[in-house]
């Protein structure tokens, strides 16, 4: 559990330009904003994933998170009204035979479909063309059915497989569809490097979560009564100061913590924190945002730890480290390696050196 305070040290190059907002003509608001989709009928108790279509009462809505079947008109963090032209009834998931190639500065409307880099992203928000990949507020990857792009594992350096063989009794909260989408909007994570390194990032990143969740099996920190809450902050702590105990697959933990990855993901976890437990998505890219930019107790991040050949045990330093090295806990130094040799294992990939710390 990520129990130390941490430094947030993002460096927020915040574009302040000063876009000026043209209403698109006719014509091209209609190009973007009649999207063909697929869609059932929306029944209440069914489970939906995040970018299924549904109608209900006439009108159409795309589901923003994964969620148990939610009203679409009250449960509005669930889901956003969407448009569709054609496509009659179907099996759910969405199709981009109507999508656009993405074109910085057009508008776009929530419920667009956009092809960008060989992937295909569905629009959370409006907006006036924002990056799909950097402003994943806007933006969130899509399923297509038959094109291609933002739906299954793809090229990503673990198979649905292999997660499987490393998990095989998670919590069907963490999905490896969670976890593909999830780093395909961090995109520097797990496709640096040789293929080697990537596996070894992979492996390594997965052991920490297999460590703080027991298998990928809880979501949220079993002991829910510590004051979590760094009340020197100025932003304090709205959500109640027991409310930022460990979520996700890193347990993310502290006040601090879900503001700088809510700022980094677009998210207001500092408001609300119980998002990390109710999307796999968000849970996972949580726990990619420390991996990626927090140091933690170490000198340097998860990520740079394997990109840059430091060795796992300065990732396990970045997450735990206070509590568990230098001498301070072995068995729990050992239990994390042993789940990285075991995962270098299954993707067939060396283990390289320095894996304790």
């Amino acid at each position: 559990m990520l129990r130390k305070r941490i430094l947030a040290s993002l460096a927020a190059g915040v574009m302040a330009a000063a876009l000026a907002v043209i209403s698109p003509t006719a014509s091209s608001q209609a190009e973007v904003s009649a999207q063909a989709c697929t869609f059932t009928d929306w029944v209440q108790g069914q489970w939906y994933t995040a970018g299924s279509v549904v109608r209900f009462e006439g009108n159409y809505y795309v589901a923003e998170h994964d969620n148990p079947g939610y009203s679409p008109v009250i449960s509005t963090w669930y889901w956003e009204p969407t448009s569709c032209d054609g496509g009659g009834g179907g099996g759910g998931g969405g199709t981009c035979a109507s999508a656009t190639d993405w074109v910085a500065g057009r508008q776009y409307y929530t419920g667009n479909i956009v092809r960008y880099n060989g992937s295909h992203y569905i629009a959370e928000h409006d907006n006036p063309g924002y990056d799909p990949v950097i402003s994943t507020w806007y933006w969130d990857p899509y399923n297509c059915d038959g094109g291609g792009g933002g739906g299954g594992g793809g090229s990503f350096v673990v198979s649905e497989a292999q997660f499987n063989r490393m998990f095989p009794g998670r919590n069907s909260f963490y999905t490896y569809q969670g976890f593909v989408d999830a780093a395909r909007t961090i995109p520097a994570f797990a496709t640096t490097g040789s293929d080697t390194v990537k596996k070894q990032e992979a492996a390594a990143f997965l052991a920490n979560a297999s460590h703080e969740t027991g298998g990928l099996v809880y979501i949220e920190e079993i002991n829910k009564n510590n004051d979590l809450c760094d009340e020197s902050q100025p932003y304090g702590c709205p959500a109640g100061t027991y409310a930022y105990f460990g979520r996700g697959p890193l347990q993310l933990s502290w006040n601090f913590n879900y503001k700088a990855a809510g700022d980094y993901l677009g998210l207001n976890l500092l408001q609300n924190p119980w998002q990390v437990a109710q999307s796999s998505t968000t849970a996972w890219r949580t726990a990619i945002w420390y991996w990626m930019t927090q140091r933690g107790p170490g000198s340097m991040t998860g990520h740079d730890a394997m990109v840059n050949s430091a060795g796992f045990g300065q990732s396990i330093r970045s997450i735990n480290g206070a509590l568990e090295c230098d001498g301070r806990n072995p068995a729990q130094v050992q239990s994390r390696v042993s789940k990285y040799q075991e995962f270098t294992g299954v993707l067939g990939v060396a283990q390289g050196g320095n894996l304790y710390c």
